[in-house]
């Protein structure tokens, strides 16, 4: 495998019901044809982009024609069982606020995908890996990850951050490097996972609202960040505090069919009666942000005491 000269920025082409192996938030299944772009993005970054189609069959619609995340490239691997095919592995995934189409009116966001004659490139948006420019990559990040203005102060997130009172960053900082701070990439997954669940607790159904106007709810981790999880919406769940803390500590768990999984006599009364009477999650309107199967079972492997 040759060894890359220029890092570029690129756009990886995924499907939520891809044809390949793909699970973007930790790696992208490619053929040998982008080997060589792969290749030149390797340490540096990448945008996915969701196409019309939802999944490998050429008459399915539904696809968002959106970007939708970011994520770095850091290694190409083999597929052992096809041939031809490779593995990208990705490091630093962070969900956009919101999926940002591919055109903003009449301007295309990729000028590659736009003709002379001012229509769509259908040649080059058939490629499922297409190198960009620095600036449109970037513009594509500041309209995904909109968010608070970057040098306000902003509320500090859940979890090892508790207790700091704000996060200033400077503005002109390049969005692609802000997407590397950790406070700024708790803020931007708590947000995703808030809207994803309208600001309801997945396991009790409560949407609790404090005095100030903002929700009680926590967006937990499924895959713990120290344990390489993702800040995939995928990899989120908005719990309570309570039930956020029986969660991470493996008395609760869920299957793969989204039922509400409990360890068995070690939960307390007063918890089981605020589980949702049907047993199972509360979930988002959208499927494409429902907890993703790789990482439920691997909390309920490592962690559940079930």
């Amino acid at each position: 495998m040759g060894q890359h000269q220029q890092m570029v920025k690129a756009v990886f082409t995924t499907k939520l019901s891809p044809g390949y192996d793909d699970l973007p938030e930790l790696y992208y299944h490619f053929p040998r044809v982008y080997l060589r772009r792969v290749e030149q993005t390797l340490g540096d970054s990448i945008v996915y982009y969701e196409p019309r189609r939802g999944t490998a069959e050429l008459s399915s619609r539904g696809g968002r024609q959106s970007y939708f995340a970011i994520a770095r490239p850091h290694a190409i691997r083999d597929d052992p069982v096809r041939p031809d095919h490779f593995y990208c592995d990705v490091r630093d995934y962070l969900d956009f606020d919101g999926p940002v189409h591919f055109r903003d009116g009449d301007e295309y966001r990729e000028s590659a995908l736009r003709r002379d004659d001012g229509q769509t490139n259908k040649g080059a948006f058939g490629h499922s890996v297409r190198l960009m420019p620095d600036e449109e990559f970037e513009a594509i990040l500041a309209a995904g990850l909109s968010g608070p203005p970057l040098q306000a102060p902003v509320a500090a997130p859940e979890g090892p951050y508790m207790g700091v009172e704000e996060l200033s960053v400077p503005f002109e900082r390049p969005m692609v490097e802000l997407t590397t701070i950790r406070p700024f990439r708790d803020l931007a997954f708590r947000r995703s996972v808030r809207a994803a669940y309208d600001n309801r607790c997945a396991v009790t159904g409560l949407r609790l609202i404090n005095g100030g106007g903002r929700p009680e709810v926590q967006a937990a981790h499924i895959r713990p960040v120290a344990d390489h999880g993702p800040d995939s919406v995928r990899n989120g769940l908005a719990l309570s505090g309570t039930i956020h803390w029986l969660f991470d500590r493996g008395l609760l768990s869920v299957a793969d069919d989204m039922t509400i999984m409990k360890a068995e006599g070690k939960l307390p009364a007063e918890m089981e009666r605020l589980i949702n009477a049907n047993g199972r999650l509360n979930l988002p309107t959208d499927r494409a942000y429902w907890p993703h199967p790789a990482f439920l079972a691997h909390h309920r492997e490592t962690y559940f005491k079930g």
